[in-house]
């Protein structure tokens, strides 16, 4: 008999450690090559972690909320000698250990001071880097550090308790400023604190906390509108064509690519189309310099059956056919629902689309997804009654119609690009060939 070493994998480059949120195995459960034994999160995606080998559960060394250092041993697995090992770019090289293996408390010690030997203070606390970065980008010493009320297990301090905690730091201050440096250019970014209402929970009412990935929404959508003054666009795009070309070949198409053609392929087309035509949407701020990006890299915001919102990236969408795009749009929205993106997946957009048409929505305002400069919303199609110009004279005629809105920061996309940029998407959707072959 052998034992396993179930690794915790390096989810990205910039991932350091991750979380454990459940087992779905215990002690003396029979696991087999590929199965799910735990799922972990980052500050970025949950994700399942298989196992490398066949065999049975021998040793769990971290509990659910533990979080671990990329690359620490977080369970045993006991196979048979000679076990075939699976090497998994998800998970990292496993190392067979013979029946003399340290025990669970020695390997806990072991995994944490190898891999994050100066996360513990002389009191014996443990700080993620994680946690340790924010404190050093907020000026919070060890002694300040020391007294704030950790969640986490065994009263570990958690990202959300430092967060938690710089919300009502210094609460005598009506505004508190944020230095964002760079490596040649430094920015100051005043913002105000506010005293918030007092809420009276003593009716009838249901308090709900809000889930990890809820909490990190929200405070990503403060942190957009506290950074870019936010700008909305509106033009209302006749797509008769667009839709009725898709529901022609809805049918052919999936016969033939085996995928189910969406219009979100055709919006992200038109978009990539418009970005070579107005670059400097492409953009991200930092201080006071604009990164353009050569590649265009296009975010799709996804509902989850949670309520909550993930948005994978589909890179360099513009070397994409509308086939290559369909089979990605449907890709990666089915993986997002089922949990299944990998971190790098959700990393590195440069534009966001959102379709509110999905709800029933004629329009939206949505908010940036920083650190990128513009986010699209397309809303419903309709039925409306339209103007169209003919040689015989204007006539009126029952088109498809559409708002599309985008946001854009102000500080970079003044109004002239911004409506320009919108514009040009309504003329490529209202210029969709008809008699476009598949």
């Amino acid at each position: 008999m052998a034992k396993v070493e179930l690794i915790m994998p390096k989810l990205g480059e910039s991932i350091i450690e991750a979380t454990i949120l459940g087992w779905n195995k215990k002690v003396g459960d029979k696991i087999d090559m590929d199965e799910n034994v735990l799922t972990i999160a980052t500050d970025k995606v949950d994700t399942d972690v298989p196992s490398p080998v066949a065999g049975v559960l021998a040793e769990i060394l971290f509990q659910e909320g533990a979080t671990v250092a990329v690359g620490s041993a977080i369970a045993y697995i006991e196979t048979s000698a000679g076990a075939e090992v699976k090497s998994s770019p998800a998970v990292a090289e496993s190392s067979v250990k013979t029946e003399t293996a340290p025990k669970n408390e020695e390997i806990k010690k072991e995994a944490v001071v190898e891999s994050a030997a100066t996360n513990y203070s002389e009191a014996g606390r443990f700080y993620s880097p994680l946690v340790k970065s924010i404190a050093k980008e907020e000026g919070i010493g060890l002694s300040e550090l020391e007294k704030i009320g950790g969640t986490g297990q065994g009263g570990r301090l958690t990202k959300s308790d430092i967060l938690s905690y710089l919300q009502n730091r210094g609460k005598e201050t009506t505004v508190k400023t944020t230095v964002q440096q760079s490596q040649q250019t430094a920015q100051t970014v005043a913002v105000q604190q506010f005293n918030l209402p007092t809420i009276d929970t003593g009716g009838n009412v249901e308090i709900i906390e809000m889930d990890r990935m809820r909490k990190l929404i929200a405070e990503h959508m403060v942190m957009s509108k506290h950074v870019s003054p936010h700008v909305t666009s509106f033009v209302e795009v006749d797509v008769t064509n667009m839709f009725l070309w898709r529901e022609k070949i809805k049918k052919s198409f999936e016969l033939k690519y085996g995928d189910k053609i969406t219009f979100t392929p055709i919006f992200i087309e038109a978009i990539t189309k418009a970005i070579a035509d107005y670059p400097l949407i492409n953009i991200s701020v930092r201080g006071n310099e604009i990164i353009r990006y050569k590649d265009i890299n296009i975010g799709m915001a996804a509902a989850l059956p949670t309520g909550n919102l993930i948005v994978p990236v589909i890179k360099n969408a513009d070397t994409l056919n509308l086939v290559g795009l369909t089979k990605k749009v449907n890709d990666l929205a089915q993986r997002a629902r089922a949990g299944k993106l990998a971190p790098d997946e959700i990393k590195g957009g440069t534009f966001t689309l959102t379709n509110v048409g999905t709800f029933g929505n004629v329009m939206g305002t949505p908010i940036i997804n920083q650190p990128q400069a513009a986010i699209m919303a397309t809303g419903a199609i309709r039925k409306k009654p339209a103007v169209l110009e003919t040689p015989q004279g204007d006539v009126i005629a029952i088109r498809h119609m559409m708002f599309l809105s985008m946001s854009y920061d102000h500080r970079v996309v003044d109004g002239a690009l911004g409506g320009s940029f919108i514009r040009k998407v309504g003329d490529y959707l209202e210029a969709f060939d008809f008699n476009r072959e598949i």
